[in-house]
């Protein structure tokens, strides 16, 4: 773990969302700041001060709409990394990053970038409680598959430990789990669903799709960005009271293995 000043973090992943901000406004693509970032708008006005991330989830079609034009929408140092422009990166969401910084998160699933905000696509969900739990029994083996693809088989040892990942190389590899998990995340269409998903959250990632509907103006750090409709539903369903503020233990950190605000991670490649 390296030690960093939470502030310039804040500045830098700040910068990268008012990047965003400007090309979803431009081009009428629809994004909501949510999960701590819309905590922290509405109940710090800005960064939870302990956070050290941003998150902003996205319908799926709009999505992918940046995926794709990505290059010609984004300022030149934002890169949108995902399975579908990257065939090494090890997450079912993407992630917007500064080209000009570098950040491996963790050493044991070392992915070279820079610092980022994280972007989850919102997706259908079926009303049956049985489907959905069927659902997300596929995404949760596909996500285990992923941990055990990228992770250092020998992390705990050359024993018995060091057997699974290495059986899970034998028999998939990442560009293949990664198809067969955006296939499970895209099975229900999102336009036509009344409830939608962040699949990262599993099944407590469901919510009723009113509570994002047209996205409004929330004020962060002095900007306005876009989040849900109804963010205080939205809140009140995750967090329940999400006015108390948590003690101790309960404000995490990352836990970055390399961060530097001033350095290309190209640049860091070559150098190391």
């Amino acid at each position: 773990m390296v030690n960093y000043d939470i502030n310039a973090l804040h500045q830098c992943t700040l910068n990268i969302l008012k990047g965003v901000d400007e090309a979803c406004r431009k081009h009428h693509l629809r994004y909501y700041i949510f999960a701590g970032t819309l905590l922290g708008a509405v109940r710090h006005k800005g960064f939870i001060p302990w956070d050290d991330d941003m998150d902003i989830a996205m319908p799926r079609p709009d999505y992918e709409q940046l995926i794709a034009h990505q290059k010609e929408w984004l300022p030149a140092n934002l890169e949108m990394v995902c399975t579908q422009s990257d065939p090494d990166y090890p997450q079912p969401f993407a992630k917007i990053q500064d080209a000009n910084t570098t950040i491996i998160e963790r050493v044991q699933l070392p992915y070279l970038g820079g610092a980022y905000i994280d972007v989850f696509p919102l997706d259908g969900m079926p009303e049956s409680s049985l489907l959905r739990h069927w659902h997300f029994f596929k995404y949760w083996y596909w996500k285990r598959m992923i941990y055990f693809c990228c992770r250092n088989p020998y992390k705990h040892g050359h024993g018995p430990s060091c057997w699974l990942p290495l059986l899970v190389r034998k028999c998939y590899t990442l560009q293949y789990i990664q198809q067969k998990m955006l296939r499970l995340q895209t099975k229900y269409d999102y336009d036509s669903a009344t409830s939608v998903v962040d699949h990262d959250d599993g099944l407590d990632g469901i919510f009723p799709k009113g509570y994002f509907g047209k996205p409004k103006e929330y004020s962060f750090e002095g900007q306005s960005f876009l989040g849900p409709e109804n963010g205080e539903q939205y809140l009140a369903h995750k967090y329940g009271d999400y006015m108390t503020i948590p003690k101790g233990a309960q404000q995490r950190q990352h836990n970055f293995d390399v961060l530097e605000l001033n350095l290309p991670y190209r640049q860091y490649k070559k150098e190391k």
